[in-house]
């Protein structure tokens, strides 16, 4: 089957989101205050954009571990089925932890995600997501940090692909789709 024709049209721009990073850092920095070592999960692969730019910004000693779960594959559409992928490295047990994802749409993923990392123990679980779009949500979650609160729009860069491509975008962009000729 042939891939369908799209245009991007810029939704948030690079700088849009840089100060948006910065706002959030200086939250959680604030908020996380006193703990000696912050472990901050990214949900690969959309959030590994947002994570580099996040934690340079947070000012405090951080750890970074990554989790890799999927709804999607390479779908539009969440297959409600969360898989998990890729299992964190380090223990989190007794430990702060920021959940870093790069979008909550329909839930699944980041309620499946917090549900298991709940269970090991850690001190302290926050959540941040670049982008919400609740008018797609179907689990209840609700992120402790949101960057950009979206309409329902198929979204790609910083991060966010669709099958596997425009991750590389500086900015977050509304896909198109166009008529194939």
């Amino acid at each position: 089957m042939p891939q369908r024709a799209y245009v991007i049209d810029e939704m948030i721009s690079a700088k849009a989101i840089a100060a948006r990073v910065e706002e959030l850092a200086k939250e959680i920095t604030q908020t996380f205050r006193g703990t000696d070592q912050l472990v901050v999960v990214g949900l690969l692969r959309g959030s590994f954009v947002f994570i580099a730019d996040l934690v340079r910004e947070i000012d405090l000693p951080v750890e970074v571990d990554f989790l890799e779960a999927s709804s999607y594959g390479d779908a539009m559409e969440s297959s409600r089925e969360v898989r998990l992928i890729k299992d964190l490295s380090g223990e989190i047990q007794g430990r702060d932890v920021l959940v870093v994802e790069d979008i909550v749409d329909t839930g699944f993923t980041l309620h499946h995600v917090i549900h298991m990392l709940r269970a090991r123990g850690p001190r302290r679980l926050e959540t941040i997501a670049l982008l919400d779009k609740p008018a797609r949500r179907e689990a209840e979650v609700k992120a402790t940090w949101t960057g950009f609160e979206i309409p329902d729009e198929f979204v790609v860069g910083y991060g966010i692909d669709y099958a596997q491509r425009n991750r590389n975008l500086p900015f977050i962009g509304k896909v198109r789709f166009t008529e194939a000729e």
